[in-house]
């Protein structure tokens, strides 16, 4: 067997996002003897230390906010040129990757990879005009598109959508299997008594997220459910004014920021519905995990029909209509408490990580040989 294959992915920084948290349950289930991830990054991120633990590298370059345009295209041609050993670049930075992109074909990669993980930009007028420069570099410098759902292919690759590689963001599921036990062992670790109805949300708490909307809404079933509490896992800039808000509105004993966690897949044994009213999303890997424990689920209809697994735990709603989210939530807290087992639904949906890691991992394996400039309809059935 010839030397192993490395791989360079480009994120923002290795925290607990969707994007992050889906490599890193690639990374932990492909066979690190054949196809290894190094990272390049631009801020110090959760993962880093995991990354090194299995054989990894992690590079920091500084992000454009720091550098300025010329100074951040200098850095990403300083790093091309330092790094010949790639063949293979996988850009997770949405409209942002042009730039890395077109820096890694002058630098001679022969395989250039953009993801699609999201269905609009953030950041005012002066940022997404930006970003979308930055965006017309990704048709003409990519050999290859990604994408974690139709609409994330459509929003990143526009005409180009037909050619991209929907990769679906997959997890563990015998991770996240519903345990009646479980669920009593968390909810006592975060003082929850029997008869609390829990809604639960996981995401970064930023504009996305939409935990403003959240959070009054939750507001408007407290007074009609006293035993209702609201935990938010999570972090990001956003939190200060959150909290702040919370404590104007008399709900700090009601609701909690529990930060960021490494055991979501425990923590969602406890939540009786996940609430999730985000603007925009690509397809969130924390609706496919919530699905994966049983859990109820009432989401904004910005997001994708693509999320739903048909296990009748989905139901979507408009964020325009506050009364059909409070009807429908009550209608869970209604009725008897019970979680299915979804594995098999999940499995049959191409949501199992170690088949995804695997496909993934050939693919990598196949245009690791491949110098041609052609490589992106070869493979088409990820």
């Amino acid at each position: 067997m010839g030397s192993t294959l490395r791989i360079l992915h480009v994120v923002v920084n290795m925290n607990r996002g969707g994007a992050e948290t889906l490599l890193m349950n690639l990374y932990r289930s492909i066979d690190r003897s054949q196809v290894q991830f190094d990272f390049l990054t631009f801020k110090e991120g959760v993962f880093d230390q995991e990354i090194n633990s299995l054989g990894g590298k992690v590079y920091r370059i500084p992000y454009v906010t720091e550098t300025g345009h010329i100074g951040y295209l200098k850095s990403l041609k300083r790093f091309f040129a330092n790094h010949k050993e790639y063949k293979i670049i996988h850009s997770h930075l949405d409209k942002m990757s042009g730039f890395v992109l077109r820096a890694a074909k002058k630098a001679g990669i022969p395989t250039r990879i953009a993801h699609s993980h999201n269905t609009e930009s953030e950041g005012n007028i002066a940022i997404r005009t930006y970003k979308s420069l930055a965006g017309r570099n990704i048709i003409p410098y990519a050999t290859d598109l990604f994408a974690c759902s139709d609409l994330a292919s459509q929003w990143l690759f526009k005409s180009q959508k037909g050619t991209a590689k929907i990769l679906k963001n997959g997890i563990n599921p015998s991770d996240f299997i519903f345990s009646e036990k479980k669920r009593k062992t968390v909810r006592e670790e975060l003082m929850i008594d029997a008869q609390s109805f829990v809604w639960g949300h996981i995401g970064r708490l930023a504009n996305q997220k939409n935990h403003a909307f959240l959070i009054k809404l939750f507001s408007e079933y407290s007074e009609m459910n006293k035993h209702a509490v609201l935990l938010l896992a999570g972090d990001g800039p956003l939190r200060e004014e959150l909290e702040k808000k919370v404590k104007e509105m008399n709900l700090e004993h009601k609701v909690r920021f529990l930060g960021i966690r490494s055991d979501i897949n425990q923590l969602l044994q406890a939540f009786d519905v996940f609430v999730f009213p985000s603007l925009h999303e690509g397809l969130p890997v924390t609706l496919i995990e919530a699905q994966g424990s049983g859990l109820p689920c009432v989401i904004s209809d910005t997001i994708t029909q693509e999320v739903d697994l048909g296990a009748n735990l989905v139901t979507f709603r408009s964020l325009h209509d506050v009364s059909s989210w409070l009807g429908k939530i009550s209608e869970i807290d209604s009725a008897p408490r019970h979680r299915s087992n979804t594995y098999t639904r999940l499995v049959d949906s191409g949501y199992d990580i170690n088949k995804t890691a695997l496909e993934l991992q050939d693919y990598y394996l196949a245009c690791g040989g491949d110098t041609s400039e052609t490589s992106y309809n070869l493979y088409s059935n990820i």
